[in-house]
């Protein structure tokens, strides 16, 4: 895609922030297609590369096809760089990125890192992967709700088998943690979170122990198509979700982008560095909102907006024209 404005070392203002699967909705980026030629041009190019009727499962559904890991990657990449290519058009452009899990993939193309074509490829083969291995080494998710990270970490410790996986797989707001595993240790570390001082922790209905060891096959799957593709130099800093550093370089986003698969997510660290990168303004580009509600967790004193309809785009838009260059 390419919205080459920035160098890639440039103070930020204004940061992207692209969302992970389970934002996605049945009617995701319908109105936007309608109203906007960009949006509805970016759901056919999809259409046309993964030779499937993706538009319609993202208007239409039903919802539990949608929710498929191998379908709600690539759906909510194709509604991310719609938004973006609407809000590009608007001269609303990022200067500086991260994506949450899949979303990071999202940044990527629009940071010109990854074509379109080749940023579709690789979501849907990276869905694919997981939910493959999802089925062959079962896994699970829990949510603990009110432990800070070092007493996740020694709950997973403390509760981990010999022949187990447990590990943080998602740091995304002080409080809210998702931790992933073999299903037995994630079970058991439910049971015993109360005792650690979690106010809450509830087991997530995924296909799969998403970022955790057991995705290994996954990673490799993923790398074997990574390494096929062409990846560029980013046109504005991409904050990476294994370890929050901002990168640019094709050889450190290949190594990013698949350490991810079995490495946790740093969303806190990811949004306090776009704030060091200079980002006063977070715009969560793609469906609903649920980064711009970890956004007011993490740091109050950051705006953070969510843009996916036409009225969102129209108010960024006139947003824009007054803000100071």
């Amino acid at each position: 895609m390419g919205l080459g404005r920035a160098s890639p070392l440039a103070l930020s203002s204004i940061a992207f922030q692209f969302p992970g699967q389970g934002s996605q909705f049945v009617g995701m980026g319908a109105d936007l297609a309608a109203a906007r030629a960009e949006a509805k041009q970016t759901f056919e190019q999809a259409d046309d590369l993964l030779g499937v009727a993706l538009s319609r499962l993202c208007w239409d559904g039903p919802e539990e096809e949608l929710r498929a890991t191998e379908n709600a990657q690539p759906a909510l990449l194709t509604h991310s760089v719609a938004v973006a290519r609407v809000l590009a058009a608007e001269g609303i452009e990022p200067e500086s990125a991260a994506g949450h899990s899949l979303g990071e993939f999202s940044a990527h193309v629009v940071a010109g890192s990854l074509s379109f074509s080749d940023g579709l490829r690789l979501v849907r083969a990276r869905g694919e992967a997981m939910a493959a291995t999802g089925r062959d080494r079962p896994g699970t998710m829990a949510a603990l709700i009110g432990m800070d990270s070092a007493d996740v970490v020694a709950l997973c410790d403390a509760v981990r088998g010999s022949d187990e996986v447990l590990t943080p797989a998602n740091f995304n707001a002080p409080g809210q943690i998702v931790v992933s595993g073999s299903v037995s240790a994630v079970r058991r570390a439910i049971e015993v979170a109360p005792e650690w001082g979690a106010r809450k922790a509830v087991e997530l209905n995924v296909s799969g122990a998403f970022h955790s060891a057991l995705m290994a096959p996954a990673a490799r799957e993923l790398g074997a198509v990574l390494d096929a593709v062409d990846v560029r130099t980013a046109i504005c800093p991409v904050v990476a979700n294994v370890d929050a550093e901002p990168v640019t370089e094709p050889d450190a986003i290949r190594a990013r982008l698949l350490g991810q698969l079995t490495a946790p997510v740093r969303w806190v660290d990811c949004v306090n560095r776009l704030r060091d990168l200079g980002a006063t303004v977070f715009l969560e580009v793609g469906p609903g909102k649920v980064l711009t509600g970890l956004l007011r967790r993490i740091d109050r004193s950051l705006a953070g907006r969510p843009i996916d309809t036409e009225e969102q785009i129209i108010e960024e838009a006139s947003r824009s024209v007054s803000r100071p260059a």
